[in-house]
């Protein structure tokens, strides 16, 4: 693997349109681009920001329902 191209400052941002789960992960292994996994990588922080809107994208509207009616069944339960 080759270093990682992210740099100071550099971010991402989204915008959630529902309630959502957030994860971050990364490389334990820091720069692997010499030693995969090494206890002597160097590793740097990650850091999450979550702040809410001062206002909404003009024109937006919120996502309408998920039709889904949970008439699904698990194949073991089919089974039964």
């Amino acid at each position: 693997m080759k270093a990682s191209p992210v740099r100071v400052g550099d971010y991402l941002e989204m915008f959630a349109e529902i309630d959502l789960l957030g994860v971050l992960s990364a490389c334990p292994g820091g720069d692997c681009s010499t030693t995969h996994s090494s206890d002597v990588a160097t590793c740097h922080p990650m850091y999450v920001y979550i702040y809410r809107a001062a206002r909404l994208p003009e024109g937006w509207q919120p996502p309408a329902p998920n039709g889904y009616d949970r008439s699904h069944r698990v194949a073991s339960e089919a089974n039964e």
